[in-house]
């Protein structure tokens, strides 16, 4: 069997996860809860739309809550200290500018929302390991592009 794969995270990185978990583990699966059971009590389950879309709500949320355990148990913490300041890594901010003159900027981690660039991307694979200056060539599926690294942060 495969091994699962080890993600890298920083502590604040770990600290964002740990937090999404306690709040579906919590506050949102007691409210899913109590939708499936207000929705029973109205009668026929058979066709009964409420009891049908709580139910799925929660298999969705069962489903993030798994996710996110397994990216903490199968996580290693990366100290601030073993990444040079200079290099893109995990937990760096990189502004980038692509050939067009567009200018992107995000988060290197495995955290997602908004901003974020998974180490895993084509994008977060041609980064990392690189700094301010450096152009990169970026195979991504839509073709090949080259991004330009603008600043490189920690935060």
């Amino acid at each position: 069997m495969n091994d699962p794969k080890v993600d890298r995270l920083t502590a604040s990185q770990r600290d964002a996860l740990a937090a999404e978990l306690a709040e579906l583990e919590g506050p949102k699966r007691t409210a899913v809860v109590q939708a499936i059971k207000t929705a029973r009590e109205h009668g026929d389950l058979s066709e009964n739309f409420e009891y049908h879309a709580a139910k799925d709500e929660q298999g969705l949320l069962e489903a993030r809550i798994r996710t996110l355990r397994d990216r903490l148990d199968h996580s290693v913490l990366v100290e601030e200290s073993e990444l040079a300041p200079d290099q893109v890594g995990i937990g760096s901010t990189v502004e980038l500018e692509d050939e067009q003159g567009h200018r992107i900027e995000g988060e290197i981690s495995i955290v997602g929302g908004n901003g974020a660039i998974s180490p895993d991307s084509p994008l977060g694979r041609a980064l990392i390991g690189h700094g301010e200056g450096d152009a990169v060539e970026v195979d991504a599926p839509r073709g090949r592009w080259t991004a330009r690294i603008l600043t490189v942060r920690r935060q």
